[in-house]
């Protein structure tokens, strides 16, 4: 039982400090601890009142006291998780597990000031990629609207001065095209070579290739459509199917004479497995254990067949780049690789488009010093 400092009982949960403020400490049922302070008994016995009200009946009503922590569970369960695509909350997710609960986690959501946001986006710059801070700023931004749209909090401390530190930009890495022709070579024969060709014919990300059905294969119009996306979680260790990346990833992609070549072998693959999970038996990829692979094995495959190849690493995602470099030296237009790429919008698009043309600039004005050099 907590006492005022002349020794007066003030019940379960409140105290008085030596400075005279009364401090009310509350655990919920999720055994987080929040203790706040007061000026005045009356106002430290409201708030306890409210909180353990709150927490009975599963209730945030005015919970401007609430730590940011319980704010996050509450806005990713009963919100995100019920309005949002699977492969956005799990970036909200990692966002906040990684970067955001260490800095303002156990702070309350109504004392969460900008500078504090701010210092979760100052402590990535050393580790973490421009895309990700951006990745993370946008989860702040997000859980905090949110919280002001539902009067939790006055305003939102994600303002506009709120930004990510500035990086140097990373190159867009793509293989060139003798790359290209080492690494085939060298991956020609092995369990996922149809895998990673596939990709460098029709610019698939590795959800939607895992998630790849034969429904959604059209050998008579010679067409993929792109439905689903799927990926291992290895929290719950299983694979977890959702829906493409944006509205935009629902397409449909038109066969080369090369991918058609590859999805005919494949199919007639599928009639002689001797091993099929049952789960698994309409997916168009499937290993010696009757199961999808694993994006992470597909990315270490690759490691093991650059080093093979003698060239430098890279990953799945280099292999949609590499396709997108491909048509862009072909003379695709933008709108259309936009549509093929399943990109969002065309910004996506033309940032991949000029970082390629930068590149072919430089070798079309070498060529020119070559035809016209004198002496």
């Amino acid at each position: 039982m907590g006492k005022i400092l002349k020794g007066k009982e003030l019940g379960a949960g409140i105290v008085q400090r030596k400075d005279g403020k009364y401090a009310a400490r509350f655990v919920s049922k999720t055994k987080k601890r929040t203790e706040k302070h007061f000026d005045k008994l009356s106002e430290a016995k409201k708030w306890l009142a409210e909180a353990k009200y709150e927490d009975e009946h599963n209730n945030i009503g005015a919970s401007s006291q609430m730590t940011v922590d319980a704010w996050f569970d509450f806005w990713i369960h009963e919100i995100k998780e019920k309005t949002t695509r699977p492969n956005t909350v799990r970036n909200y997710r990692e966002r906040y597990k990684h970067n955001i609960h260490d800095v303002i986690g156990n702070m309350i959501i109504s004392e969460v000031k900008p500078m504090h946001c701010q210092q979760v986006l100052n402590r990535m710059e050393e580790k973490y990629k421009g895309s990700t801070m951006e990745q993370c700023r946008i989860t702040m931004v997000s859980m905090f609207s949110y919280a002001q749209e539902n009067q939790i909090i006055p305003v939102s401390p994600v303002i506009k001065s709120v930004k990510c530190p500035k990086k140097a930009e990373k190159k867009i890495r793509f293989l060139t095209l003798e790359e290209q022709e080492k690494f085939l070579e060298i991956a020609k024969g092995t369990s996922n070579y149809y895998q990673f060709a596939l990709i460098l014919q029709t610019g698939l990300r590795t959800g939607e290739l895992i998630g790849l059905k034969w429904e959604d294969i059209d050998f008579r119009k010679r067409t993929i459509s792109i439905k689903r996306s799927m990926e291992f979680r290895y929290e719950n260790q299983k694979f977890v199917i959702g829906e493409p990346k944006s509205k935009s990833g629902y397409r449909t992609i038109p066969m080369t004479q090369t991918a058609y070549d590859i999805l005919k072998v494949k199919e007639g693959e599928r009639h002689t497995r001797k091993v099929v999970d049952f789960r698994y038996k309409d997916f168009v990829f499937i290993n010696k254990t009757g199961m999808p692979t694993k994006n992470s094995t597909y990315d270490s495959t690759l490691y093991k067949l650059a080093d093979k190849a003698g060239i430098p690493r890279f990953s799945m995602h280099t292999l949609r780049h590499t396709f997108a470099t491909r048509a862009i030296e072909a003379g695709m237009k933008p709108k259309t690789l936009q549509e093929i790429l399943g990109h969002a919008n065309i910004g996506i698009t033309m940032n991949l488009y000029v970082h390629i043309t930068e590149d072919e600039k430089e070798k079309e004005i070498k060529k020119f010093e070559q035809a016209f050099k004198i002496g």
